[in-house]
């Protein structure tokens, strides 16, 4: 009966101190089986056994004989399997414990890069990054290689002994648009993503770079449209529509074809692509000094237009410069615009040259201003920059037809002129490269700029003299041109004019020579006929 009473007296005992630590819930909380009081969140403050550590065994209940449990915090690592923020907001808190788990295998994490002293680091912060590498041309090379640009020739000229050095002509007039520009605009759309190449692109003025982004683009199947003032002709309208492209005649003049093309573009989406100094054109420009140098051995210079941004004279000048550093690479530019030269002398790129050159032989280079990066590649590996004369890109023009049998414009003319117009002595029996950069001018254009350039190569002559009213003076005149094998374009005899004489009249005679040796023997012949001889002004 005692120990009945003992086990009875002592499970009462354990009860009553069960319910004091055990919280009740009302109806309106929700029961949480993690839930622990303030006390045994803090721990127990009874002390440890004196014969071992931590808290006694005795200080858990028993229950059918054997030691009870503890109730323990719940593992961090455990909160993802229960909703770590539902029960990290209500009364659960994690605190700091012990896991006896082996812990996860973590990856390394990236080593931090050493610092370097202040010194280097001074110095790498100061080095701007290249504008353009040869890496970039190389890959340009690799990527109109595959997309189906043809390698140029660069052939020997017959004017090279007529100018005591050998002259290897860079045809670049021989792609399908020709003009070489071909290169940095089929580069340049083929590195669009491609949702802007569904969008399509757009361009505007009618020029070199527009008709080569006009048929890339239709070969890429890109939609493109171009933008050009109401006064293009219709014959450049309709190049540019067999190309496939969407012509859009608007304005006047280049500048409001460019703005309605800006504006066009950001209403739907279109990229408005415009020739500047970005890399990937000036790597596509660049290729065509990679050429040159693998197909003109031991050479000692390369004569390259430089016209408006300068992109095909700084690439190519990329190219040869980290090729063989001793090849001079000489920029050409008009005198009538000489952009790059004056930007060189006041040590800045110049965006804007005041000046008046002839729009209709400059059209491509007067539409783009000269960039910074361009400017400094420029500076950096350009030997030389000179200007040429309008009446020496006309005699070069000229020099093209009749030994080339090839029709340039002015700008791929500018390097040969440079030679012809005797500014580069120093090059005299040396072998050069000559970049022909293009060949797109109207039929039109060609014809009077190849009339004029006879005149300016004394090669066509026009002059006045009086003759009297007698029979047989004019056959006397016809005659003696005869006889010294001139070719007569034109004749006009004016018998009533203020400036004749009495009973005299005026005939101008237009005539044609071989060359200037026989234009001063003609002129030498009819002053001593002729007294009232003049000769007309070119």
């Amino acid at each position: 009966m005692n120990f009945a009473a003992q086990f009875l007296a002592n499970f009462v005992n354990d009860g009553l101190q069960a319910q004091e630590t055990r919280r009740s819930f009302n109806d309106s909380e929700e029961y949480d089986p993690f839930w622990q009081s303030a006390e045994q969140r803090r721990g127990s403050s009874k002390p440890d056994c004196s014969f071992h550590s931590g808290p006694c065994a005795k200080d858990g209940h028993i229950g059918n004989g054997r030691l009870g449990r503890r109730s323990t915090l719940i593992c961090p690592e455990r909160l993802k399997d229960f909703g770590a923020e539902e029960y990290l907001n209500g009364d659960v808190k994690v605190f700091e414990t012990s896991v006896s788990e082996p812990p996860e295998v973590q990856l390394m994490s990236t080593p931090k890069p050493a610092v370097k002293k202040s010194s280097e680091s001074k110095t790498a912060a100061t080095a701007p990054p290249e504008h353009l590498r040869f890496e970039d041309i190389s890959a340009a090379a690799f990527k109109l290689q595959q997309a189906g640009i043809q390698k140029t020739p660069c052939t020997y000229s017959r004017l090279s002994k007529q100018y005591g050095m050998e002259i290897f002509l860079k045809k670049e007039i021989l792609h399908y648009t020709g003009s070489v520009k071909e290169r940095g605009a089929l580069y340049l759309l083929s590195s669009l993503k491609q949702d802007q190449q569904r969008k399509g692109v757009i361009v505007a003025t009618d020029s070199s770079f527009s008709m080569a982004v006009a048929f890339h683009a239709v070969e890429l199947r890109i939609p493109v449209f171009v933008i050009m003032p109401a006064c293009s002709s219709p014959p450049r309208l309709r190049m540019y529509r067999d190309y496939g492209a969407m012509v859009i005649s608007y304005g006047s003049t280049a500048r409001d074809s460019i703005s309605h093309a800006r504006h066009l573009a950001r209403e739907n989406g279109y990229l408005c692509l415009e020739e500047d100094d970005s890399a990937v054109y000036l790597a596509g420009l660049g290729t065509v000094g990679l050429e040159i140098y693998e197909q003109v051995p031991k050479l000692d210079a390369v004569i390259v237009p430089a016209g408006g941004h300068c992109g095909l004279l700084v690439g190519t000048a990329a190219a040869i410069k980290h090729l063989n550093p001793r090849i001079s690479v000489i920029g050409v530019e008009p005198e009538e615009f000489p952009l790059l030269l004056q930007s060189l002398k006041t040590d800045a790129p110049i965006k804007d040259l005041y000046c008046n050159p002839n729009k209709k032989l400059y059209r491509d280079l007067m539409d783009h201003s000269l960039g910074t990066h361009a400017f400094q590649l420029a500076k950096k590996t350009v030997d030389k920059v000179i200007s040429v004369r309008e009446a020496d890109a006309l005699v070069a023009m000229l020099r093209f037809q009749e030994y080339e049998r090839s029709s340039v414009d002015t700008e791929g003319a500018v390097g040969l002129a440079a030679i012809l117009a005797g500014q580069l002595p120093e090059l005299r029996g040396k072998r050069v490269a000559v970049v022909v950069s293009s060949a797109n001018m109207e039929l039109d254009l060609v014809l009077q700029c190849v009339e004029r350039a006879l005149v300016l190569d004394d090669r066509v002559s026009r002059f006045t003299v009086q003759l009297t009213d007698r029979p047989g003076d004019m056959a006397k005149l016809l005659d003696l041109l005869a006889r010294e094998d001139v070719r007569l374009l034109d004749v006009c005899h004016r018998r009533y004019s203020d400036k004749t004489e009495l009973f005299k009249a005026q005939v101008e005679c237009v005539v044609e020579m071989r060359d200037k040796s026989q234009n001063s023997q003609l002129r030498r012949m009819l002053s001593d006929r002729y007294p009232s001889l003049h000769w007309l002004e070119r």
